[in-house]
């Protein structure tokens, strides 16, 4: 999953459109996407796009807040799981199953907490309210935890990011805004701003090189 780095965060669109949306941020760059579970037919959506795309996209489910959600999901093909929060069953049923799991966490304890009941990676949620500097701050104790930023990431801070120590970046509207129509000059605007992320992270140097 980590051979890419940018994840995109699909929430609340169309079902007709997520095809659409998958096809377009595919062709910019980004290769891996979040359908959140609040999203109408999520799990058949997961189905869908895994099955157009194979391994040629990394699909899995976000918001998940249950083991059982979690299970619907990978059972449909979803390859991770995020989650919004710290949930131990959640963790634990999407390890049983060999998917890798990304609970959302904020402070030094919550992170360790999670990442010690097996989780694979920590999405650091809403990034935007710490900003780029925190994933620094949290590597100093905790040097050998994955971080993904998540909430307020954006074009501007993206980078600023990686270089602070993120592993990946979740992007939510600031990659696809569902909240506009998805008609063929939204589709080719994902595209766009797909290229520039993939862009502005390329050839980023990691906490690891500090």
């Amino acid at each position: 999953m980590m051979n890419h780095k940018l994840v995109a965060v699909v929430r609340g669109a169309a079902g007709e459109d997520v095809v659409k949306i998958a096809r377009a941020l595919h062709e910019g760059g980004v290769h891996i996407m979040e359908i959140t579970a609040d999203t109408p037919e999520c799990i058949d959506l997961i189905r869908r796009v895994s099955a157009e795309f194979g391994e040629d996209m990394v699909v899995g489910a976000g918001t998940v807040l249950d083991p059982e959600t979690a299970k619907a999901a990978i059972s449909a093909g979803a390859d991770f799981i995020f989650s919004p929060t710290v949930d131990r069953e959640t963790i634990r049923m999407t390890k049983r199953y060999g998917v890798v799991s990304i609970p959302g966490a904020m402070t030094p304890t919550e992170i360790l907490t999670a990442y010690e009941h097996g989780a694979d990676l920590i999405k650091v949620f809403p990034a935007g309210v710490m900003g780029p500097g925190y994933m620094k701050d949290i590597h100093g104790p905790l040097p050998h935890i994955p971080l993904m930023p998540t909430g307020g990431v954006n074009l501007s801070n993206v980078r600023e990011y990686f270089e602070k120590g993120a592993v990946a970046a979740g992007l939510g509207s600031a990659l696809v805004n569902t909240n506009q129509t998805i008609d063929d000059e939204a589709l080719n605007n994902i595209t766009k701003r797909a290229q520039q992320f993939v862009r502005a992270i390329k050839d980023v140097e990691t906490y690891e090189n500090y």
